[in-house]
C-alpha cells in the first residue's frame, strides 16, 4: 500500500505521541481565518415604509414616465421603453445598484451570483424574452428548422449537475443509488405522466403548463390541482418512493422557496412539464448560465438605461395628483425628500410593498406569501473534489436542509482554475416566513458562516483551510411562494388589474419567481404606458 505524505506525517505524530514525546512537537498550524460578512437587501431602509416619518419635500422635478424598483421588472419596462424611444423616465432603485433577486458581486477569483443563477432554454410563449436573447447575442440564429441557435458559452457545460447520497458523488439530480424495485417502478410512472403533460393541451386549445404562466390552459379540469398540494398530489397518486419524494420537494424548494407540502400541485406539475424549450445545438433541458448568473442579464438590460437610474433611494409614496402622478422618494445619499411628478407610474415592487406606495387596500398583498432564502458565496484556493464523479455546476447534497452549491468557474473557458467560488442556497422554508425571516436576522455572521462550513466540510473535508472568505446575503422576501389555491385564485387575479396612469409590474404577479416572468411582466407594464402615452410600438409579446 502506497502511504501518502500526509498519512506519513499522521503516523509519525501519533508514534511521537505514544512514546512520550508529543510534547517536543511543534503544535499543528492553525487554520487560517475566514473573512466575511452577512450583505442582503436594505430591510432596515425599507421597513421605514411600514409607518416611518419622511421630511418635508425639498424639490420637485418633471418626468414623463417613473419606474419604481430595479429588479428584472422594472430594467425590462425601461429596457423596453428606451427602445421604443421613449427615453425621458426616471428608474428608482432602493439599493446602489439595481439587478434585484438577479443582482451578483466579483472578487478576484470571480464573479459570482447572489440570487437566480440560469435560464432554462427558452419556451415559444417566451416572445419577450427570446427577442431579448436575440438582441443580446444568446441566441445568435436560427437554423433550416427555425430552432434557435444559442452562443455556445453561454449554454451550461458539462457535467451540468450531481448529486452527493449514500457518500459519494452521483452523475444527475435523481437519486439512483440504492434504489428499490418499487422505487424504480414509481420512477418510471412519475417521469412518464409528468413527460406526457408537455404535449397536452386544454379544452381551449393552450398548453396546460406554459412559461409565461398566463398562457396557460384555463381548462378546469386542470385549473383544479391548484387547490392541492404537490405532496397532496401524490399521495393521491400512490407515489410513496421516498427519494422520488424528496427529488419532486427538492425542486419545490429550489424552484419555489417552499416544500412540496406548501407548493401547488399545479405549480409542482409546471415545473416538470413548462419547459419546453428547444435548441439546434441543447439536448431538451439544457439551459444558460454565467459566472455571475442572471447578473449577467441584469447588467445587459442596466447598460443602455445606466443615466436614467436613481440608486439609493427609498420611493415611499406614489399618489395621483389630477392628469400627474407624484413619486416621493427619499435620497439616502442626501436625506433629503424629494418629488418626481409624471405623467404614468409603473411600480416594479412586490404587491406587499406596492399596496403601501400606493396606499390602495385594493390590492390583496396579504394573500401573497414571500420565501425567505440565505445565500453564501465561499472563496476557495482549492477545489473541491469527492468520491464519484467530477464537479459539476450544480452540486446537490441529499436530504440536507441546504439545496447545496454552483460553482461560478464551471463557465471559464480558461485552463481549469485552481481558486474557485461556490454559491450555496438555502430556502428557509423549515418555518413559516415570517417567522422564518426574523431567525434569519437574529442570527450573527458567525452563526451563518458556522452553519455554511459545517454543511461544506461534511462533503468536502479536503478544503478545510482552504476558505478564504465567506459572505452572506439574506433575501427576507426572496421570490413569491406559489401555495394552493395562489396561481390560479381570485388574490393574483384582482392584483393584475392595472389602473392607468399607474401600471404594475412584478414576477409575483405571475405566482412564480422566474425571469421569464418578470422580465414579461416588465415589457407589458412598458407597453402599456407606450399604448397610454400614444407612442406607436410593435407589440413583443
Amino acid at each position: 500500500m502506497k502511504v501518502s505524505r500526509r498519512s506519513f506525517l499522521g503516523m509519525g505524530a501519533a508514534l511521537a505521541t505514544a512514546l512520550g514525546f508529543g510534547r517536543f512537537l511543534p503544535a499543528a498550524a492553525e487554520q487560517p481565518a475566514v473573512t466575511g460578512k452577512i450583505l442582503g437587501a436594505s430591510a432596515k431602509i425599507g421597513h421605514q415604509l411600514r409607518g416611518g416619518t419622511f421630511p418635508a419635500i425639498s424639490s420637485t422635478i418633471q418626468k414623463d414616465v417613473v419606474i419604481v424598483g430595479g429588479g428584472i421588472a422594472g430594467l425590462g419596462a425601461g429596457y423596453r421603453l428606451k427602445k421604443a424611444g421613449h427615453t425621458n423616465f426616471a428608474l428608482l432603485e432602493l439599493e446602489h445598484q439595481a439587478g434585484g433577486n438577479a443582482s451578483s458581486g466579483r472578487n478576484a477569483t470571480s464573479a459570482y451570483p447572489w440570487g437566480a443563477h440560469y435560464v432554462p432554454l427558452l419556451t415559444d410563449e417566451s416572445r419577450a424574452p427570446k427577442k431579448l436573447f436575440e438582441e443580446l447575442g444568446i441566441i445568435k440564429g436560427h437554423d433550416d428548422k427555425g430552432l434557435p441557435i444559442y452562443d455556445e458559452y453561454f449554454l451550461c457545460s458539462d457535467p451540468h449537475e450531481r448529486l452527493f447520497i449514500e457518500g459519494r458523488w452521483q452523475d444527475g439530480m435523481v437519486p439512483n443509488l440504492g434504489l428499490t424495485e418499487d422505487d424504480k417502478r414509481q420512477y418510471s410512472a412519475f417521469f412518464a405522466l409528468t413527460d406526457s403533460f408537455k404535449n397536452k393541451r386544454g379544452r381551449d386549445g393552450k398548453k396546460i403548463f406554459a412559461i409565461p404562466v398566463d398562457k396557460s390552459s384555463q381548462d378546469p379540469d386542470w385549473l383544479k390541482y391548484d387547490t392541492l398540494s404537490m405532496k397532496d398530489w401524490m399521495d393521491a397518486q400512490g407515489y410513496t418512493s421516498k427519494p422520488l419524494r424528496w427529488y419532486v420537494d427538492y425542486c419545490c424548494r429550489d424552484d419555489y422557496g417552499s416544500s412540496f407540502d406548501q407548493t401547488s400541485a399545479w405549480a409542482g406539475m409546471h415545473y416538470f412539464a413548462a419547459r419546453t424549450g428547444t435548441a439546434a445545438n441543447a439536448a431538451p433541458g439544457g439551459l444558460v448560465t454565467w459566472p455571475e448568473g442572471n447578473g449577467f442579464l441584469a447588467h445587459r438590460l442596466m447598460e443602455p438605461i445606466k443615466d436614467n437610474i436613481i440608486p439609493s433611494t427609498l420611493a415611499f409614496r406614489v399618489k395621483q395628483d389630477g392628469a400627474r402622478v407624484n413619486v416621493d422618494y427619499l435620497d439616502q445619499k442626501t436625506s433629503e425628500a424629494k418629488r418626481i411628478s409624471a405623467k404614468s407610474v409603473i411600480v416594479a415592487t412586490p404587491q406587499f410593498i406596492a399596496a403601501r406606495l400606493l396606499d390602495d387596500k385594493a390590492i390583496p398583498a396579504n394573500d401573497f406569501s414571500y420565501a425567505p432564502w440565505v445565500v453564501a458565496n465561499v472563496t476557495l484556493s482549492k477545489l473541491p473534489a469527492g468520491k464519484g464523479v467530477d464537479l459539476a455546476w450544480d452540486n446537490m447534497i441529499y436530504d440536507s436542509k441546504l439545496l447545496g452549491y454552483v460553482v461560478a468557474t464551471h463557465q471559464n473557458t480558461e485552463m481549469v482554475p485552481l481558486r474557485t467560488v461556490l454559491t450555496y442556497y438555502w430556502p428557509l422554508n423549515h418555518a413559516e416566513p415570517k417567522a422564518a425571516r426574523a431567525e434569519a436576522l437574529a442570527r450573527s455572521y458567525e452563526d451563518w458562516r458556522d452553519i455554511f462550513l459545517k454543511e461544506l466540510y461534511a462533503v468536502h473535508p479536503e478544503v478545510e483551510g482552504h476558505v478564504e472568505n465567506l459572505d452572506v446575503w439574506i433575501w427576507g422576501h426572496a421570490m413569491v411562494r406559489p401555495t394552493p389555491g395562489f396561481i390560479w385564485g381570485a388574490a393574483r387575479r384582482k392584483a393584475m388589474a392595472q389602473k392607468p396612469p399607474i401600471f404594475r409590474a412584478h414576477s409575483d404577479l405571475s405566482g412564480i419567481s422566474i425571469f421569464e416572468e418578470a422580465y414579461t411582466r416588465g415589457v407589458d407594464a412598458a407597453e402599456r404606458t407606450l399604448k397610454y402615452h400614444k407612442i406607436p410600438y410593435e407589440t413583443e409579446l
